[in-house]
């Protein structure tokens, strides 16, 4: 903490004490309190507190518009698409009862949008022409080991035919050549033909590899007799003839253990415009829980997530072309746990900061590292403190993106940990050897804090809770600017809701922050009572926004190319010190790969700002942005929304 940001704290809680100590003399504890707290939103109200520490406050639509908001994402329009799915909520889920709703922000109107599948636990991206990319979601819920009633599990269907494939349709019946017991599948496959192998140098026929796939399968009726407990060998019911030596399928215990989430292929881009789901091809692998990021090429990689039997898909990544709609697998696997942190570098390549939001082996893909996805080579990173504690921890590119500094922030451990780190750590990807340094410690340890870039480069951290999912009575109603500069943190106001998991924040065209979700396990500190999830949005005033007054921006092109000029309008030219260009927010499980802020260069003449575009093409994404400009005390404008093609 530096020292100006020291005092102030010391300042508030000097004034703090006295009001105590004044309060006690006086009668009993409701005054003690009454008082206290009347005195406190005195205080947080007054013009110099707001313009020290900034202001929270708490918006709550109307009860037919609230929704377990899981999602969110800035729109070009200025509006934020709010995405629950079915909330995580089996109800709403078995009711298919998906919600999606829009915000005005500037109006305050908020409207329902049609939601064509369960966009729970989805990834999202900005794309090229304004559109969000939204894939993955949810098939099934998740079954706890004591609720699950009938015997299931994985079954591997191999096909030894190497002139067709074989269609299974849903309902197939699967019985064990050992056990004799039969299981149902659940889903409709087509086992693709196996594959002839043959010498490279003498051209020998060495033999068929068989074709396989996998099918999640159900027992008939329920009970523990009905359950597996070694692998068996199952003939499949329905075949003949050379279809029914050929095809069969081999699955290892089927049992009543707890069952995962399942995801779905679905894909669709949100049109923010038409402000409706547009579908697109669908993903070749289901998906709950994957991360989307653009690539080198324009293109969107697609990582991770719990498949179509809510097992971790195998490293099987894939990439969706904008201009086709289409998806195409990556030629190598590489495995990640779910949502993991992948940013493009300026180098082309992605960094993966080791920040996820669970699901998968605690020692399968979770060293940070370099990915290059064209070769497939990985390049472990070192120094990272607390590297066993990054789940629910977050992480962001810090401002401004040319200097490709990142910075993690908390995390706990694998699962329903009750650890969390108080760490950040800092990495220079510029450097000759990149390697992890601590930055400014966090006050608590803190699993889901939300990270969110500022326009005038300082990043607001805010959020979390020391426990797994809050537990506890656990969240932090804390707060810090961390300014890159200096590489220290500042205390400012604390926000009036806790928010962990499935929480995010973005930052709006105003300066402004939202914040939005929260899912607690339970609201006390027993953890006797069931918790409910946060609806409220609450939105941070930063301390820039309570100054005399603010640069003006307007006109300008709507298009700048990379390397091109576009000519802008202020009152204040002459005071403009910094010009900012901010990707919009795709927030979600505290990870929003989209977010970065670029730095622009600019002269100025008379009441024009003519702003530069870097040339770099995986710096600055083609895509729709925020262009703000910050004066010399650091206040920035309302933004402009400028598209690079």
């Amino acid at each position: 903490m530096n020292d100006q940001a020291g005092r102030r704290r010391a300042r508030r809680l000097a004034i703090g004490t006295v009001v105590v100590l004044a309060l006690a003399g006086m009668n009993g504890p409701w005054l003690y309190r009454f008082g206290t707290e009347k005195y406190h939103q005195y205080q947080i109200n007054k013009p110099e507190y707001k313009a020290e520490n900034g202001k929270w406050e708490v918006v709550e639509f109307p009860e037919e518009y609230r929704q377990n908001t899981i999602h969110a994402a800035l729109l070009r329009t200025g509006k934020v698409l709010l995405v629950a799915g079915s909330g995580n909520n089996q109800d709403n889920f078995d009711a298919k009862k998906f919600d999606t709703r829009i915000w005005d922000p500037v109006k305050g109107t908020i409207k329902k949008v049609p939601t064509p599948s369960d966009l729970f636990c989805t990834g999202h991206t900005q794309l090229a022409n304004g559109n969000l990319l939204i894939a993955g979601g949810t098939k099934r819920y998740e079954k706890l080991k004591g609720d699950v009633t009938k015997a299931g599990g994985l079954m591997i269907v191999h096909n030894e035919n190497p002139d067709k494939p074989i269609t299974l349709p849903a309902g197939t019946k699967f019985t064990g050549k050992e056990n004799g017991r039969t299981f149902v599948s659940k889903d409709s496959v087509i086992v693709p033909r196996a594959k002839k192998n043959f010498d490279k140098t003498t051209g020998e026929f060495l033999g068929n590899t068989p074709g396989i796939y996998r099918v999640y399968v159900e027992a008939q009726k329920s009970g523990e007799k009905y359950a597996t407990g070694t692998q068996d060998n199952y003939r499949i019911q329905g075949l003949s003839g050379t279809d029914a030596r050929n095809t069969y399928g081999i699955a290892q215990k089927l049992a009543l253990d707890k069952k995962d989430f399942q995801g779905i292929r679905d894909a669709y881009e949100f049109d923010p415009v038409a402000e409706q789901y547009i579908k697109v091809d669908p993903m070749n692998e289901a998906r709950w829980y994957p991360t989307l990021t653009t690539l080198s090429d324009g293109k969107i990689l697609s990582v991770s997530g719990l498949d179509d039997i809510g097992q971790l898909v195998p490293g099987k990544n894939e990439v969706f072309d904008p201009k086709t709609r289409k998806w195409t697998y990556l030629d190598k696997t590489r495995q990640f746990p779910t949502y993991p942190a992948l940013f493009l570098m300026q180098n082309g390549k992605v960094f993966y900061s080791g920040s996820n939001a669970g699901y998968g082996p605690d020692n399968v893909g979770r060293d940070p590292g370099i990915w290059d996805v064209d070769t497939n080579k990985f390049t472990k990173l070192t120094g990272l403190s607390d590297a066993k504690l990054m789940e629910t921890s977050g992480t962001v590119l810090l401002p401004p993106a040319q200097d490709e500094k990142f910075m993690v922030v908390g995390g706990g451990g694998v699962g329903e940990s009750d650890q969390s780190s108080n760490k950040t750590r800092i990495i220079d990807l510029k450097d000759d050897n990149p390697k992890f340094v601590d930055g400014p410690t966090l006050e608590k340890g803190t699993r889901y804090p939300s990270s969110s870039i500022l326009p005038d480069d300082t990043v607001l951290v805010s959020g979390g809770s020391e426990d797994y999912r809050g537990r506890g009575d656990s969240n932090i109603l804390q707060a810090r600017l961390y300014h890159p500069d200096t590489n220290t943190f500042e205390q400012v106001a604390d926000p009036l809701v806790g928010r962990n998991y499935h929480s995010g924040s973005l930052l709006l065209p105003d300066g402004r922050v939202m914040f939005f979700g929260s899912d607690s396990l339970y609201s006390d500190k027993a953890n006797t009572k069931p918790g409910k999830f946060e609806q409220r949005i609450e939105i941070y005033t930063p301390p820039y926004l309570y100054r005399d007054s603010r640069p003006s921006l307007s006109g300008g092109p709507q298009t700048i190319e990379r390397g091109g000029e576009g000519t802008f309008t202020s009152q204040h030219a002459s005071t403009i010190k910094k010009v900012r260009l901010i990707r919009p927010s795709a927030s979600t499980h505290v990870t929003d790969v989209d977010q970065r802020s670029i730095a622009l260069d600019y002269k100025v003449s008379g009441d024009k700002i003519t702003v530069t575009v870097p040339k770099n093409k995986n710096l600055v994404q083609s895509g729709w942005y925020m262009l703000f400009v910050d004066d010399d005390q650091g206040t920035p404008s309302k933004a402009q929304w400028v598209k690079v093609p």
